[in-house]
């Protein structure tokens, strides 16, 4: 059966999937472009950018594609209504965060007509996202990549949430690698739609050193782990000498910050320098984020190929969701 469109206030993805935001520059216009053009919303991650590159990014992809296209900000970001700004003075779709909460964001998404989607791992959060004004919540379990609000998994977290969101979409995340499992969320647990991250990182389109590929590639079952994170949440990582030495205590701290990005920061390490390492190639040093279902991928594929996989998967075996009805 054909799966439902993703309908978020008054933006429809033909095709329910979002694409994780990841940052720093994982997730740029050059993957969000690709995804919103296949028909699922396209994120770029700006968190620990610079406002104008972020605001250059979300422009050039506006200018490259007609579908949807969102960013993702972490509220845990020192300049996060910066960034907020410049992305809707770019244009932007609509705005996700997670990593904390902020009221005031409804408010400048009603001011500026940007709908706000809210990350969040508990029905208390939900609840209160929907009262706020969000126009969408998705519902992120401990098999997420990088930070994590729940060490519990998404099948159990799930359906509370969904008893308590009922007049806006509810969209599952964590850990969901192929089309069976994307139907199985939206049929049997009555998710909307579906976040997809660490798919993506394993895309010819993700602007990545092949070596952060490679590192996905070459991970085990045994080698996705949980460590620490500055931004005071634990992190699911690929276990790589630096997350070693992190989670084997040593000093791994960066004498002086670099960056200074975050609201509060414990600066045992900057996270800023170390995503960026591993963007770039080093994966010994830096901090390669990672699903806890990474392992089970083992091919580069375009982005198409990946919509081709889970369309053709997913529509094989959804038979009716129980999610949210739009009036649109």
């Amino acid at each position: 059966m054909k799966l439902p469109s993703l309908n978020i206030a008054n933006f429809k993805a033909s095709f329910p999937l979002i694409q994780g935001g990841m940052s720093i520059r994982v997730s740029t216009s050059a993957l969000a472009v690709p995804v919103a053009n296949c028909g699922g919303i396209g994120v770029i991650g700006g968190s620990g950018l610079p406002p104008e590159e972020l605001y250059e990014d979300i422009k050039k992809a506006k200018a490259e594609t007609s579908g949807i296209v969102a960013v993702n900000i972490m509220y845990a970001m020192k300049d996060f209504y910066k960034l907020v700004m410049s992305s809707i003075d770019a244009g932007i779709d609509m705005i996700i965060t997670g990593a904390g909460f902020s009221r005031d964001i409804f408010k400048i998404g009603r001011e500026h007509n940007t709908p706000i989607v809210m990350i969040v791992s508990s029905a208390a959060l939900a609840k209160l996202s929907e009262k706020l004004g969000a126009a969408a919540v998705i519902v992120e379990a401990k098999e997420a990549g990088g930070h994590l609000g729940t060490d519990k998994p998404l099948r159990e977290i799930f359906p509370a949430i969904r008893d308590v969101v009922k007049n806006i979409p509810l969209i599952a995340a964590g850990g969901i690698t192929n089309g069976y499992e994307m139907a199985e969320m939206m049929d049997k647990y009555g998710a909307d739609g579906v976040q997809i991250a660490s798919r993506f990182v394993l895309s010819e389109e993700c602007d990545i050193a092949d070596e952060f590929k490679q590192a996905y590639l070459n991970a085990k079952k045994e080698d996705i782990v949980l460590t620490s994170s500055p931004v005071g949440m634990p992190g699911r990582a690929i276990n790589n000498p630096f997350v070693q030495a992190l989670n084997a205590g040593e000093d791994v701290s960066t004498k002086k910050c670099p960056q200074v990005c975050l609201k509060k920061c414990d600066h045992h390490y900057c996270i800023n320098e170390r995503l960026m390492m591993a963007k770039s190639g080093n994966v010994r040093d830096g901090l390669i984020f990672s699903g806890e279902n990474s392992y089970k991928m083992d091919k580069i594929l375009s982005v198409a190929e990946i919509f081709r996989q889970f369309k053709q998967q997913a529509e094989a075996v959804y038979k009716e969701g129980k999610g949210f009805s739009p009036a649109i």
